[in-house]
């Protein structure tokens, strides 16, 4: 039976993530990189597709489960008639708890017993290559010290542990454990070519591990609303940034569906630019700044050469080959598919992918990150492939897959870009045709007014030529296109919640009216509800921006995370998990809150007078 989205929780190491599920079944892992093939695919089919499954036998067993502080150490408390158990679960990070030197990647699941005695069951089923490779498996351990070895072309795996023995083309076993003992499964990839690792200090590898994401959260800046949610949200995104690389990918899943059934479902595992732009956003703005200095890094690897080849997203290492096809073997979630892996689109035009690019750099500038011998070029050089493509019909935030058009916020994320280009040049002294971008600018700004704008509702419009609006526009106060409460704003906002919320949530868009060239539907993007707390706050509705803020934060799943949408009839939910963008759009509304609004938020963290009055957790706008 196919779990909830809802009930995965995740395990990183910042390298790639394990999904498991509230009954103790690991349904979700690609060995060594989040977009790398899937090890466990089940989560894509079933049992068959490859898992991990680990549970007490007795079936009525009771799971409640948690994240081991601000970790991703997840304990799962079993509770049955005979006894009582927890199963940790972690992916070592690093360190010389790894016997490759910090590059390996391994997944460990120990059983200690509480109370009594409890008996549980493994199934573990290993599918290389999303389930089209069933490896060659084999016993290479000794009965004191059981180990399966499963090979399929470059890729290995070890799992040490209690034995394991062979049934169907999968391996299962038991074991017991009572109180004060434990039991430790430990599962190592590695290159099929090379030696296995040696066994895991599981120990010290839960010492460190629970040591780096402690640390790490412990520089968190933040204290408002919502702390919890804000601090688990800034992990995630954490969590989602490559350690070796620096790209930051969208979220950890492919093909989970934005319609239960249908066929909106994609890839989400690269690193798209305008996503990794604001997730860097959400991290400065809480103190982050050395993350910003290793993705500026990366994004200078990933577009060297001509601007003209620039793509709106690559893969973890900056690679470009993202060719977009469906998968076979594996029949999707509760039957959705197709399985797609890459993304097509890769090689849209998206107007507003550069603004929000220049735009986190700008942020960063601020926040006192200084600029590297390539980076300001680099930029320029950015700022010259808006220029030659800022007449061009794009696809939109959304990537439309139907006919490209004039894009409302495209067109302010061009102005927000050659905006940040102005500012470097004026106020932090680098060189630049300033003049000439201010004429650009102007220009963008007059057209805007003048087609973006409904003539007879004075709302900002989803597309020149349209009178639909459109979640996205929530943006142009955050970049300071226009103030949160311009009239034309507030119009928006009010057509937004005639035409984009039946259910009390934001859609993006109206999907009826053929925008997008897809079939079918899909529910309340998370995101953009969380745009709306920030527009409620700023515009002077705190009660609408609390209210609002606290449903949207109890849709996240009992240890805090959330999917892309939310489906409201369904009560479930819905689409790739987890979500950066989600993530970082609770960030921010949590931000707004407290008075720190729109991409300013990292000066406003050192410059509050700067910033509209805080909202308290009631609602009321305080001084």
């Amino acid at each position: 039976m196919t779990s909830p989205i809802a009930d995965y929780a995740m395990l990183s190491d910042t390298r790639t993530a394990a999904l498991v599920s509230r009954e103790g079944s690991i349904d979700w892992l690609c060995l060594p990189r989040y977009d790398s093939a899937s090890v466990f695919g089940a989560l894509l089919g079933d049992r068959r597709h490859g898992c991990w499954s680990l549970r007490p036998t007795d079936e009525s067993a009771i799971p409640t489960r948690r994240y081991e502080d601000d970790t991703f150490v997840l304990v799962t408390r079993w509770e049955s008639a005979s006894g009582v158990a927890d199963v940790w679960e972690f992916m070592p990070h690093g360190g010389d708890t790894m016997p490759t030197g910090g590059a390996g990647v391994a997944l460990v699941r120990r059983i200690i017993g509480v109370s009594g005695t409890m008996e549980f069951t493994q199934h573990l089923t290993l599918r290389f290559d999303y389930a089209r490779a069933v490896p060659w498996v084999r016993q290479v351990g000794t009965d004191e010290a059981p180990e399966l070895l499963a090979i399929a072309g470059p890729d290995a795996v070890i799992v040490r542990g209690p034995r394991l023995a062979p049934t169907d083309h999968a391996h299962a076993g038991t074991l017991s454990v009572s109180a004060g003992e434990h039991e430790d499964l430990t599962l190592s990839w590695f290159r099929s070519y090379e030696d296995a690792p040696p066994a895991i200090d599981v120990d010290r590898a839960l010492a460190v591990t629970t040591e780096w994401w402690q640390g790490w959260a412990a520089r968190i800046e933040h204290d408002g609303p919502h702390h919890d949610a804000v601090v688990r949200s800034l992990l995630v995104l954490r969590a989602l940034s490559h350690h070796d690389t620096g790209g930051i990918v969208a979220a950890a899943t492919t093909s989970l569906p934005e319609e239960f059934g249908g066929t909106r479902n994609w890839d989400y595992r690269y690193v798209w630019l305008r996503d990794a732009a604001l997730t860097l956003e959400a991290l400065i703005s809480h103190g982050f700044l050395g993350v910003a200095d290793r993705w500026r890094a990366w994004l200078i690897r990933a577009i060297a050469g001509d601007p003209a080849e620039l793509q709106i997203m690559y893969g973890l290492g900056g690679e470009r080959d993202l060719f977009e096809r469906e998968l076979d073997s594996l029949p999707g979630y509760d039957g959705a598919g197709p399985v797609r892996i890459g993304n097509g689109a890769a090689h849209q035009f998206q107007g507003d992918v550069i603004g929000e690019v220049m735009v986190a750099l700008d942020e960063a500038r601020k926040a006192g990150l200084p600029e590297s011998e390539a980076s300001w070029p680099m930029q320029r050089a950015l700022l010259a492939y808006v220029e030659a493509n800022m007449d061009r019909l794009d696809n939109g935030i959304w990537e439309i897959r139907a006919e490209p058009r004039m894009f409302t916020h495209s067109r302010v994320m061009i102005w927000a870009a050659l905006d940040r280009g102005i500012r470097a040049v004026r106020e932090e002294g680098l060189d630049g045709p300033a003049e000439h971008w201010e004429r650009l600018r102007d220009r963008m700004r007059d057209e805007i007014d003048e087609r973006g704008v409904d003539p007879d509702g004075g709302f900002f419009v989803q597309f020149y030529g349209t009178r639909e609006v459109d979640a996205s526009l929530l943006i142009l106060p955050q970049v300071g296109y226009c103030a949160p409460d311009d009239p034309r704003m507030l119009a928006t906002v009010a057509e937004m919640e005639r035409t984009l919320m039946p259910d009390g949530l934001l859609l993006r868009y109206r999907t009826e009216s053929g925008v997008d060239g897809l079939e079918g539907d899909e529910h309340p993007f998370l995101a953009c509800s969380f745009w709306l707390v920030q527009q409620y706050a700023a515009s002077g509705r705190g009660e609408d921006a609390a209210r609002l803020m606290d449903r949207l934060c109890s849709l996240a799943n009992d240890v805090g995370l959330l999917a892309e949408e939310y489906d409201v009839g369904g009560r479930r939910h819905a689409g790739n998990t987890p979500q950066a963008l989600s993530h970082l759009a609770l960030v921010g509304a949590a931000d707004a809150l407290v008075g720190h609004y729109g991409r300013a938020a990292a000066s406003a963290l050192k410059h509050p007078s700067s910033v509209t009055s805080p909202i308290d957790t009631t609602g009321t706008r305080v001084s």
